[in-house]
């Protein structure tokens, strides 16, 4: 094999090892992150769906005070609650505030998970075109496809 055959293959293979590799896991773990604020704007619609349903109207919680170091707390008055609306900002809201919140964030949340998994099959993609174009330049047969099963 020739000098500059072997300086593009080295070349695409630094590419996908030093740029579209970390890019495939920055992504990865982006949308990781999404799929946590999802879960916790999900658990707070539950809780407030739940206090509405049994017309809570005070309750004894614990705390987390930090580290797991935890205190009962007593809440006389459930009809509002603080929501962490990001950069540590809370923001007292009625049940019905807070469900509307929740669900606009919710949306947003969504875009930006179709956004993160459009990112992540888009590298996807581009590693699997590069690693073809080194099959080419190594003069290696194309990987053949596995079959469909048919259940």
């Amino acid at each position: 094999m020739d000098n500059i055959r072997q300086e593009k293959i080295k070349r695409y293979e630094e590419f996908v090892d030093k740029r579209l590799k970390p890019d495939l896991l920055h992504a990865t773990a982006q949308r990781d992150k999404v799929f946590e604020q999802q879960k916790i704007f999900a658990d707070l619609r539950r809780n407030i769906e739940s206090l509405e349903k049994n017309s809570v109207t005070s309750l004894r919680t614990l705390v987390n005070l930090g580290s797991e170091v935890y205190q009962q707390a007593e809440v006389p008055d459930t009809q509002h609650i603080f929501v962490d609306i990001g950069l540590g900002f809370h923001v007292e809201f009625t049940w019905s505030e807070a469900l509307n919140f929740i669900e606009k964030r919710e949306e947003k949340i969504a875009r930006q998970i179709e956004e993160y998994t459009r990112l992540i099959a888009s590298i996807k993609a581009q590693i699997k075109l590069v690693c073809e174009g080194i099959r080419e330049l190594l003069q290696l047969p194309a990987e053949k496809s596995l079959p469909e099963r048919i259940f």
